[in-house]
């Protein structure tokens, strides 16, 4: 019996606590949903909402060139409140791979700039796996120009275009920057007498020299193309002192993209004399994934963002006018 009153009394005990008794079993750690998409936050992931939707018009399905009879395009996304004259191109690739989507789906990804008035333009190119990295330099340095060309048309000066890219999206934001040129008035596309110059660049964790990274690599996909060709195409081995100010944003244990990719740029453009600034996430592997850790992953992402818009802001305010027109 009087095991039954004490067992009682602990129920008793337990059920008035409620809530409070309940709050002291910890709770399981949150489930690691793996890598995010080209290291975006969680929050630019999802689905935009009614409200954020009616933050900007689009101009849908630019077509800035053709390969293989095929049209090459970009989105423009135009901020409708506050717009300020600025406009950062996004290199949409993954793999080199440039998978399209509806703005519809795409604008959370750009929502942080679209709430600061920049124009944001979404640019693809011929892509992998039937295309190869030098397909795709190609395509977005043709696409540049003619962004460049038409900026005004979008609500945008020409003089204050920024580039931003991940992963393979980096590698080609670097191109944009460290290979860009004043056109050739001899060129036989009318596009290509047009210059390219941009006022500044963002990369996440970008190939920059392919003649090391791809050492004892397998050639396949968008790699596999002439070994003569990987200086070429990686921007380590165009920087000058015309290239634009530059942010590159890498995790220190990356695994895809060695973290020596971005040193050794970084080393270049101080050597060119270009400002620049290195930003290393400590234990953050590529898309700045932290195993095991969902918290401090999107805590990364969350920040490398807000850096990468700071960073616009500051350089794109106002008109640079290394940038050409």
């Amino acid at each position: 019996m009087k095991w039954l009153l004490s067992a009682a009394f602990a129920w008793a005990l337990a059920v008035g606590a409620g809530p409070a008794a309940l709050a002291q079993v910890p709770a399981p750690p949150p489930a690691d949903p793996g890598p995010p998409l080209s290291g975006y936050p969680r929050k630019a992931l999802r689905a935009p909402t009614p409200a954020e939707l009616r933050t900007a018009t689009y101009v849908r399905d630019v077509i800035y060139g053709h390969r293989d009879g095929m049209a090459l395009t970009y989105d423009v996304f135009r901020p409708v409140k506050k717009a300020n004259g600025a406009l950062v191109v996004n290199m949409v690739s993954a793999g080199w791979r440039s998978q399209w989507a509806p703005p519809e789906e795409r604008q959370a990804r750009y929502q942080a700039l679209i709430d600061k008035g920049f124009t944001v333009v979404a640019l693809y190119h011929s892509s992998a796996p039937r295309f190869q990295v030098p397909d795709a330099v190609s395509d977005v340095r043709l696409g540049l120009r003619h962004i460049k060309l038409h900026a005004a048309e979008y609500g945008a000066d020409p003089a204050r275009i920024g580039v931003w890219g991940a992963s393979a999206g980096g590698h080609l934001a670097l191109v944009a920057g460290m290979m860009a040129d004043d056109g050739d008035p001899a060129a036989a596309n009318p596009l290509e007498r047009s210059g390219n110059r941009i006022a500044a660049v963002v990369a996440y964790f970008p190939p920059t020299d392919l003649v090391a990274l791809m050492q004892g690599r397998p050639r396949f996909g968008p790699v596999d193309f002439d070994e003569k060709l990987r200086p070429s195409v990686s921007p380590l081995f165009s920087v000058d002192a015309r290239d634009p100010p530059t942010l590159i944003l890498h995790g220190d244990a990356d695994r895809g993209v060695p973290p020596a990719q971005s040193e050794v740029m970084k080393a270049a453009l101080d050597k060119a004399g270009v400002e620049n600034r290195l930003v290393m996430f400590p234990g953050a592997d590529h898309d700045f994934y932290v195993k095991g850790d969902p918290a401090k992953t999107d805590a990364y992402a969350t920040e490398a963002m807000a850096a990468m818009v700071a960073w616009f802001e500051d350089h794109l305010r106002k008109s640079r006018r290394s940038a050409g027109s």
